[in-house]
């Protein structure tokens, strides 16, 4: 049987969600559990890849496997082996074909940015000291509708056969002493997320205008687009699919 488990994760303590060489991985760990649980070798497919530091409040991945469970009892198991900082939601039967990367339909995440020292968000907000004009950076979240091909937000040298994402939602707004962005779209570019934060952080100080946002997008090179935020105001926070790989 083939099933999708959802769960989330800290990812302060990680190299990413994808298996490495010498670099502990939420994959590793959650394949080591599995594995353990069910006393078969488990492997997982996530539905991406998230890059060191960067935590995921829902994440899916999918498994086979022979061994017979009853989903809450494997839920409860799974939590009790797993360390503090992977957290398992759910598991649930999905149809023999389906994908938890390629049948995924819309992904979502979320930024944090902060503007006072929290001791509590510290390792989870990226702290800016400066102030941002939300106004513009907004105007210049409308200007992502109006393009297909983000080349200049992905990270080089990716194997990635086309550069066009269909942005669906994309919007600043404040929470407590926080500015959150998020974003929404059927998929995303390696570094994706944060250089487009970073590029509208640049807007939001009054480094470049929003004439030189649709020049660098036109561009499709991505040293003429912002710095990239540190991966810990990064959180993806939905993959949604069709509800008709469930059995």
């Amino acid at each position: 049987m083939r099933y999708f488990i959802e769960l989330s994760y800290n990812g302060t303590a990680y190299h990413g969600w994808q298996i490495q060489p010498k670099a502990i991985t939420v994959q590793e760990v959650l394949e080591d559990a599995l594995s353990t649980v069910l006393n078969e070798k488990i492997a997982v497919v996530g539905a991406g890849r998230t890059d060191a530091g960067v935590h995921a409040k829902q994440m899916f991945a999918h498994f086979d496997t022979e061994a017979t469970f009853t989903e809450t009892d494997l839920v409860y198991k799974l939590n009790s082996f797993l360390p503090f900082n992977i957290a398992v939601a759910a598991i649930f039967k999905v149809q023999p074909e389906a994908h938890a990367r390629f049948d995924a339909i819309r992904r979502s995440y979320l930024y944090r940015v902060g503007f006072k020292k929290n001791v509590f968000a510290h390792r989870n907000a990226y702290l800016l000291k400066q102030p941002l004009d939300m106004e513009a950076m907004n105007a210049a979240a409308k200007i992502l509708f109006e393009y297909k091909d983000f080349q200049c937000f992905s990270k080089t040298h990716t194997d990635v056969k086309t550069y066009y994402c269909d942005i669906m939602k994309a919007k600043w707004f404040l929470r407590d002493d926080e500015l959150h962005f998020t974003i929404t779209a059927d998929r995303f570019l390696r570094n994706m997320v944060r250089a487009i934060v970073g590029t509208m952080i640049n807007i939001g100080l009054g480094k470049i205008s929003l004439d030189d946002f649709r020049a660098i997008i036109a561009s499709k090179d991505r040293s003429e687009a912002g710095y990239s935020v540190p991966a810990h105001g990064l959180y993806l926070t939905e993959v949604a699919y069709p509800e008709t790989i469930k059995l």
